[in-house]
């Protein structure tokens, strides 16, 4: 018998695997874990070139996994000062007045749209605290910014656009833009002209942030953007990527046939624990932002189109890829969103049937849920969201749907009653990449949703585990601690399953193991 390269003792093995639930050691070779049961079942496994790994009693899940995250492209959209604590104008202004210059530029992200205290979101409310400094602020969703004149200037903004997918640079009654860009390719104007770090700077900081997501229990993460693949390619041929990414580049609005060939082509690319794996697209942008599909208009008389301008354009594509065999996530906030996507999946017949995905899914009437296990669409949702709303609806997102809909907020629960796939994960950099929190919130969730129960500690855990390998169509070879898997492996000090969640949240993380390999070993 050939000796394992890695052996785990003494633990408390929880597999989510049917045939044997539990178990206190585990055999790994190859990257695959090749015996699963007590020290005899794997003592033959031992070898002189073997690592052996006394656990003493923690608890070994099967590898955690972001279900939605951006560790690439999140790395350009986290720059400059984090403005995630302001929570309102006059917090903002110092905040602006003491941050740091990045080439002349004041760069921030995370920033709330609470934080405007109900106000339009204007650069007249900033620019006379930061002089003549260009400066670009993306605020918390991702899918909106505040730039000042100067900035503007930069990248020759004077007036408003027409863009192929729904953005917006918002102006004045007189044609003067506010500084309020909303969506993707609006951003994207001041995006292009913001100094960009080297190589050497990006590969540093993608292995640091890839190293600090190991270190809360992540083995895996679903990329929701095609982020830098030359990047990616390149460090993993240096070394060993920490966590295994898969990549889903946009499919944007506008997108014709050779487009959507080059996106099939790219399902080809890969290396070591990385690799494309789907195509991602926006039916929709955010509540907040005024840009969610909705069946009927925020307070503000926004929200009733979707981001494709012709949704049918979006169908189409859908398609088209389904019959090149690649599967598709799609963000979808509003219920005006979530509705089309089921019904564009539902177009497809039973060759549809699991292999497409929805992201966010914030706010949904009740016909809907059924339909997700109806047509094996998986749900992918992120707790931590829930916490940039109040319970006591003041807050933008719950104000602008009012109660009603406010009401309907992400209903982890109620699909997973429904036989839904529910995937989970943190959507960083939109929220903390910390894992532990993902279960805990997924548990009780915050702000609008607290009202709605949460799910029990075995049903978050498989969110990050089990239904997170099934949303990507990895269910064979991941997501469970059994021969032939995958040997990606979390250790926690506590029990994901009963404890406490703000236990969890706090738990000790005593080793990841991502293909077999030691990504993180605590103490």
């Amino acid at each position: 018998m050939p000796s394992a390269d890695l052996v785990l003792t003494g633990a408390t093995v929880r597999t989510l695997d049917p045939e044997r639930p539990y178990a206190t050691a585990v055999a790994v070779r190859d990257g695959l874990v090749v015996a699963v049961g007590d020290e005899s079942d794997v003592r033959d496994w031992r070898g002189a070139a073997t690592e052996v790994v006394g656990l003493d009693g923690a608890h070994l899940v099967p590898g955690l996994v972001d279900a939605h995250s951006h560790p690439v492209w999140g790395l350009e959209m986290a720059t400059g000062a984090d403005l995630s604590a302001v929570t309102d104008l006059a917090g903002l202004r110092a905040a602006l007045t003491s941050a740091a210059r990045v080439e002349e530029w004041v760069i921030g992200y995370g920033l709330d749209h609470n934080a405007f205290e109900g106000r339009p979101v204007e650069r007249g409310l900033i620019e006379d605290v930061l002089g003549d400094a260009p400066a670009f602020l993306r605020l918390y969703d991702g899918h909106s910014a505040l730039a000042t004149g100067a900035a503007l200037a930069a990248a020759g903004v004077s007036g408003p656009r027409s863009f192929t997918q729904r953005s917006e640079v918002v102006c004045d009654a007189t044609g003067r833009p506010t500084g309020h860009l909303v969506e993707h390719a609006a951003m994207e104007l001041v995006a292009a002209v913001l100094p960009r770090p080297s190589y050497e700077v990006r590969r540093a900081r993608l292995l640091e942030l890839l190293t600090e997501m190991a270190a809360t229990g992540l083995t895996g993460a679903h990329v929701m953007d095609g982020g830098d693949l030359d990047l990616v390619e390149a460090v993993a041929r240096e070394t060993v990527l920490p966590l295994r990414l898969r990549f889903a580049p946009w499919c944007m609005p506008g997108a014709d046939r050779d487009d959507l060939d080059a996106l099939v082509a790219l399902q080809s690319r890969s290396g070591l624990h990385w690799r494309v794996g789907g195509v991602k697209f926006f039916m929709d942008g955010t509540v907040e932002g005024g840009t969610a599909w909705l069946d009927h208009a925020d307070c503000h008389g926004q929200g009733t189109e979707a981001f494709w301008p012709d949704p049918r354009a979006y169908a189409a594509a859908v398609r088209q890829l389904h019959a090149a065999g690649v599967r598709t996530a799609t963000h979808a906030i509003g219920d005006a969103a979530v509705r089309h996507v089921l019904d564009v999946v539902a177009g497809l017949g039973p060759t549809g049937h699991g292999a497409h995905r929805v992201e966010h899914i914030e706010t949904a009437p009740d016909e809907l849920l059924p339909r997700f296990a109806q047509l094996g669409v998986a749900a992918s949702m992120q707790p931590p969201h829930t916490a940039y709303t109040r319970a006591d609806g003041t807050d933008e997102w719950s104000r602008r749907l009012g109660a009603d809909r406010a009401g309907r907020a992400w209903r982890l629960r109620d699909l997973r009653d429904a036989g839904a796939t529910v995937a989970l994960g943190s959507d960083w950099p939109i929220a903390h990449h910390d894992v532990r929190q993902v279960l805990a919130t997924a548990q009780g969730p915050r702000g609008a949703a607290s009202a709605r129960a949460g799910l029990t500690g075995l049903e978050a855990l498989e969110g990050c585990t089990t239904h997170a390998a099934r949303a990507a169509g990895e269910q064979d070879v991941a997501g469970r601690i059994a021969p032939g898997f995958r040997a990606d492996l979390t250790a926690l000090g506590v029990d994901p399953v009963t404890a406490p969640a703000d236990e969890l949240a706090e738990a000790p993380v005593r080793l990841t193991v991502t293909g077999g390999r030691v990504a993180h070993r605590g103490a």
